[in-house]
């Protein structure tokens, strides 16, 4: 089942009202009419009676394309909702005895997603005796932390639960660099 996005509106024989206040499409008042010869007058002109205001006396009707009104609503929250996007929590697994060039391949990515405004998490896994050695694990995670830190803050310190190793990173500007193409004009 699809959730609406919009706020459903009384429109045409669904008005309880007896009398309305009618707004014309252009935004101009036309006067308090019954219900009937409000809906009349939209019929007239090809649109829907919508009640926009419910809870004045008497209720505040427009004179609009509901499909079309409808459409631009939702189009205008789902752009607000795209700009609203959280900082995700994203992962970066490395384990203790990676080389040098794999790291840096490792930070690279880290620093695409902190100016994509996410969360990265680095995680060193440990696998049979390398437990033995954390301060390998310490070691690359301050490696990682340090060539971010242009661009990331440190969530906390490293913390270590059994054989997993990690560290939290914020981006220190959650300005995002992704943006829209071309905009258009409605």
């Amino acid at each position: 089942m699809r959730k609406d996005i919009i706020k459903e509106l009384r429109i045409n024989r669904w008005i309880r009202a007896k009398e309305v206040r009618l707004i014309g499409e252009t935004g101009a008042q036309l006067g308090v009419f019954p219900l009937e010869k409000a809906l009349q007058i939209a019929n007239e002109r090809s649109l829907d009676l919508v009640e926009v205001a419910p809870s004045s006396v008497p209720p505040v009707c427009r004179l609009l394309d509901y499909g079309r009104y409808r459409y631009e609503q939702t189009k205008k929250e789902r752009k607000a909702r795209k700009g609203q996007r959280g900082g995700v929590l994203k992962e970066i697994r490395v384990r203790p005895r990676v080389k040098e060039h794999d790291l840096e391949t490792k930070i690279k990515i880290a620093r695409k997603l902190l100016e994509e405004g996410d969360k990265v998490k680095f995680f060193i896994i440990f696998r049979g005796r390398e437990i033995t050695h954390p301060e390998l694990g310490l070691k690359l995670l301050r490696k990682a932390a340090d060539d971010l830190k242009d661009i990331a803050v440190l969530d906390g310190t490293p913390s270590s639960e059994g054989r997993i190793m990690s560290l939290v990173l914020s981006p220190t500007s959650t300005k995002q660099t992704k943006k829209p193409a071309v905009e258009e004009k409605v």
